[in-house]
């Protein structure tokens, strides 16, 4: 099992990166794929179709999101850090994943890359 950790830059608020990853409307429209999601914690969650599933775990507007997204029944929780810093031009956010398995991670890392922190870059950017 290996673990992710990268930091993304993104030209809006703490709150507004917050309300975009945990709002199902907003969640949609950066995925460009229907996506189940209520922000409670202990509530489950699909992106893309089921590609991303997962619970919340803990959430702490405009500051963390904790969530557990799901591999396969017979490995160990894959837990996701979310930290949201507010810097000069926006947001910092921190990004860490634990135990992704170690067959998926390359493909799983730039998939994370490219479309999941990539639609939400696109989201935010500025015209």
């Amino acid at each position: 099992m290996k673990t992710f950790k990268k930091y993304y830059a993104f030209p809006a608020s703490p709150e507004e990166v917050y309300l975009a990853m945990t709002k199902a409307i907003s969640i949609q429209l950066w995925t460009g794929a229907e996506a189940e999601f209520t922000e409670e914690v202990g509530a489950e969650f699909s992106f893309w179709d089921g590609d991303i599933v997962g619970k919340n775990l803990e959430l702490d507007f405009g500051k963390k999101i904790v969530q557990q997204w799901y591999f396969g029944e017979d490995t160990e929780p894959s837990i996701v850090t979310i930290k949201l810093h507010a810097d000069k031009k926006g947001t910092s956010l921190e990004f860490v994943q634990t135990n992704i398995p170690e067959e998926d991670f390359d493909e799983f890392t730039a998939g994370l890359n490219e479309h999941y922190f990539g639609g939400l870059q696109d989201f935010f950017e500025e015209e």
